[in-house]
């Protein structure tokens, strides 16, 4: 490709190629602190290219493409290339994974044990785990969780957080001094704007944790706490997982055992600060 950067988030290595200059500057800045993949080779490529060569300059239209494809996948103007650089990435993971099972889930960890929260878009979990980390939580990661089926450990995936909508200023407030991405607008999920996880996150990437707990939050409600059932977790981890299928049956064995090792919990919470007191309360040593 005409532009082009590498760079690692955990395990994972990319290259990520572009017709277009302004999506790679802007993958530069924003990851300029992460270390380039493992004896530089990447495990997946992504390119953002114009379909037509005229889309390069006339109406810019980014095509999202790479190892794996959608070919249904809606292009995007060029002013959200960094959205689609990041959706890429998503889809070569979700699509080409097999070393891990994928958690669509957001990650937090203390004292080596992590806190996994799934939910449907909306549920909070990005904005929870943003606030937790503010609240000296280490952030793991707020799109996948990597969960190592020989293990049992779960390894972080500290990329953008992605923050939507009225979840932007809560992040600014939380982290005043943290490294912000362009305010994209009016995108197919509202106002999104990308922040650079905290320095500590960075720096552990490679450090993995032993899951302690399954949170379900789901924001906007009166706070209240109820414990999952297992066979309701498992429903809900298999809806969560993009290659639960793909892995068989070293995937239901990784996620059953996880299931049977730690409780699961949904969560309703009205603000940012009734979830941290909850999640808190549920992690206080007993």
């Amino acid at each position: 490709m005409r532009h082009a950067v590498s760079l690692r988030i955990g395990p994972i290595g990319f290259r990520i190629g572009s017709d277009w200059r302004a999506p790679i500057d802007q993958l530069r800045s924003l990851y300029r602190d992460y270390p380039q993949p493992h004896d530089g080779v990447a495990d997946y490529t992504v390119r953002l290219f114009a379909r037509r060569p005229w889309r390069r300059w006339i109406r810019p239209s980014v095509e999202i493409g790479g190892d794996y494809m959608l070919p249904e996948a809606a292009p995007l103007p060029l002013r959200q290339g960094l959205l689609a650089a990041e959706m890429a990435m998503n889809l070569q993971m979700a699509l080409g994974a097999r070393r891990y099972l994928l958690l669509h889930a957001s990650a937090v960890e203390r004292d080596g044990r992590a806190v996994l929260m799934t939910g449907i878009s909306g549920a909070g979990k990005s904005t929870l785990a943003t606030l937790l980390a503010a609240r000296g939580w280490r952030f793991m990661g707020d799109e996948f969780a990597l969960l190592d089926p020989e293990t049992g450990l779960v390894h972080a995936f500290p990329r953008l957080i992605s923050l939507k909508n009225e979840a932007i200023a809560a992040a600014q407030a939380a982290w005043p001094n943290a490294r912000m991405g362009p305010l994209l607008a009016s995108t197919p999920k509202g106002d999104i704007r990308h922040m650079v996880p905290d320095a500590r996150a960075i720096a552990a990437m490679d450090v993995p944790a032993t899951p302690a707990l399954l949170l379900f939050p789901r924001y906007g409600f009166a706070a209240a706490v109820r414990a999952v059932p297992p066979a309701e977790a498992f429903v809900r981890m298999t809806q969560a997982s993009t290659n639960y299928v793909a892995l068989g049956e070293p995937g239901f064995a990784a996620l059953t055992g996880l299931i049977a090792r730690i409780p699961s919990i949904a969560i309703d919470y009205p603000d940012g600060d009734s979830a941290v007191a909850q999640v808190e309360a549920l992690c206080a040593p007993r």
